[in-house]
């Protein structure tokens, strides 16, 4: 509780003045131009979970005026990694004072390291078995629990430049999220689901996890080589279109067959083996299950937009929570849902986006907010937070790999006969066997 005040206080205090200067100015009538680029800088600073709230908050469509948005996203999910004295002592903590004996070796340095643990790589002693260790950072808990109270305060502040959308559920769904990732125990069991869906997919591997090496704050799990995305964006379209099709699978599969998905589709994520034939999915904080109604509606929106069927899309929107539906109001919804569904409608060879700039979905979304401000603002579902974040996030990588598919084709082979209630089975039989 002591720890968690002082977290309070350190992000309260910068949080606070900054809210502070914000109403001056706009009391005395000066501009407030530079305040997005002051709030980036003042979350930077603090590391931590409320930096990773930030970069979430930027990838959601209209939560944030763009200005915000823009200056959030350049936030890097990077943070100083712990030196090897304190590597040690959260080993001890976790499995005990002759931890060390289980490995051949340990690396002292870590090898990646993030906004809530840090990786290192390690030799098993047993059978000599490489592995890498998520060590988590002391405290992680406390500091969420205390960021999460300021972010309240941020998105009061969103609410008053904007109102068009309305953030409460918004912020439910950040804080059950972010509470879920501190729990490696869950994280490994988030993986097991994982491993169960690609066990016969030779091209999509997942880590296997050394359950008694691991805990709620460390999770040891099987090293899988590979490159980073990055290195092969020179490389050829073949190859490209390749990896764009096995992070298509490993999203989506998991959703459409399994109601399951993979909130966080940042490139720290994963990495790139066999030349581009095959995907390492390495992390599992940000998991989501949700129930096949949800998924029913994703469909059946394709359907409705597909044959342009008003009708249909207002079921699949009332299915997902919206209220008072009118035709305007769906035709303002389906602008934002024909960018995120435009891909998938037609069926031809295409780039993920055909409009070469990136400022076209914002420019969008300043047309939809406008609209919505007629209607009083509308309440999306939490569970659209992490689905409209992984289609926004993949796209950006699609379009980073230049990546030309028939993704109508791809999305077709997925939804075919679409069962709801195979849907429940399959997840319910992967969730209670892992």
């Amino acid at each position: 509780m002591v720890k968690q005040t002082k977290r309070i206080l350190k992000v309260g205090s910068n949080v606070g003045g900054f809210l502070a200067k914000t109403a001056t100015k706009s009391f005395l009538g000066i501009s407030n131009k530079n305040i997005p680029l002051e709030l980036t800088d003042l979350l930077g600073n603090l590391k931590g979970p409320i930096m990773k709230v930030a970069q979430i908050l930027a990838t959601i469509p209209d939560a944030l005026p763009k200005e915000y948005a823009e200056q959030l996203s350049k936030l890097q999910a990077e943070a100083p990694s712990m030196n090897w004295l304190f590597v040690k002592r959260r080993m001890y903590k976790e499995l005990g004072n002759n931890w060390i004996n289980n490995f051949h070796s340990f690396e002292k340095v870590a090898n990646k390291a993030a906004s809530l643990g840090q990786v290192h790589k390690a030799i098993l002693k047993k059978n000599k078995k490489v592995v890498a260790c998520k060590l988590q950072y002391p405290d992680m808990e406390s500091a969420i629990k205390a960021d999460l109270k300021q972010l309240k305060l941020i998105l009061k502040i969103y609410k008053q430049i904007d109102s068009s959308i309305i953030t409460e559920d918004i912020y439910d769904e950040l804080q059950e999220r972010l509470i879920e990732e501190v729990d490696y125990n869950k994280e490994a069991n988030h993986m097991n689901y994982y491993k169960k869906i690609f066990l016969n997919n030779n091209l999509i591997k997942i880590p296997d996890t050394v359950d008694e090496l691991s805990s709620s704050k460390l999770i040891t799990m099987s090293w899988l080589e590979g490159k980073p995305l990055n290195d092969f964006y020179k490389n050829s379209s073949k190859i490209k279109n390749n990896i764009a099709i096995n992070l298509f699978h490993a999203w989506y599969v998991p959703f459409y067959k399994y109601g399951i998905i993979h909130g966080d589709p940042h490139p720290g994520n994963y990495t790139i083996a066999d030349n581009g034939k095959t995907l390492n999915l390495l992390d599992y904080g940000c998991i989501r299950v949700f129930r096949s109604e949800f998924v029913e509606a994703v469909i059946k929106l394709y359907h409705a937009l597909k044959n342009k069927n008003n009708a249909l899309a207002a079921e699949a929107y009332k299915s997902w929570g919206f209220t008072k539906l009118n035709n305007e109001l769906i035709e303002t919804l389906n602008i934002w849902a024909f960018y995120l569904y435009g891909p998938l409608l037609e069926n031809k060879i295409r780039k993920i986006q055909n409009h070469n700039t990136s400022t076209y979905g914002k420019e969008l979304l300043g047309e939809v907010r406008k609209k919505l401000k007629k209607f009083g603002g509308v309440k999306p579902p939490r569970e659209f937070v992490l689905v409209d974040r992984a289609a926004i996030g993949l796209g950006s990588v699609f379009m980073h790999l230049n990546a030309e598919i028939n993704w109508h084709e791809e999305f077709e082979k997925l939804i075919k006969n679409f069962d709801k209630n195979k849907l429940q089975m399959k997840q319910k039989s992967i969730i209670e066997k892992s």
